[in-house]
């Protein structure tokens, strides 16, 4: 029972988040992009993943990126994850750069998932993915995304 409720705190935690991202009222022609990205670390209580990922979006501008992460909260393990996240839409590419506050919940043994929500004042980000290592938790921290 108690393993099959961790397979779905990444969801719940997902679903939450959404509830609280800001609605976007921006003037002007936007792009969506999304981002495929490899992130890998360790947490006991204190979370730290870094990783890089790749940003395409529908305007044609590209990006690799590096990823730092780092939270707080009820956490423990270690795992390298590899996922795909999805912006709300931009002006372009440069808007996506800095730092956004997370919230995440990760479980697994042998296979891992992981799953966030970021905003960045009016821009959102929804991160999933999967991997493997040992790891559970549900931390509150940031998400950094710099040029590379």
């Amino acid at each position: 029972m108690k393993s099959r409720f961790l397979q779905y705190v990444p969801i719940i935690i997902t679903a939450c988040g959404c509830l609280l991202l800001p609605g976007q009222a921006v003037a002007g022609p936007l792009t969506s992009c999304t981002m495929t990205y490899t992130l890998s670390g360790f947490s006991f209580i204190y979370k730290q993943y870094d990783g890089i990922g790749n940003i395409s979006c529908s305007n044609g501008q590209r990006a690799q990126v590096g990823l730092a992460s780092k939270s707080i909260g009820f956490t423990i393990g270690k795992s390298e994850i590899q996922g795909t996240g999805v912006f709300s839409d931009v002006k372009n590419l440069n808007e996506i750069y800095g730092n956004y506050v997370a919230l995440e919940g990760h479980a697994g043994a042998t296979k891992s998932v992981d799953a966030q929500v970021l905003t960045r004042g009016e821009i959102s980000l929804a991160l999933s993915g999967n991997g493997r290592g040992l790891d559970v938790g549900v931390t509150l921290g940031a998400l950094t995304i710099s040029p590379r």
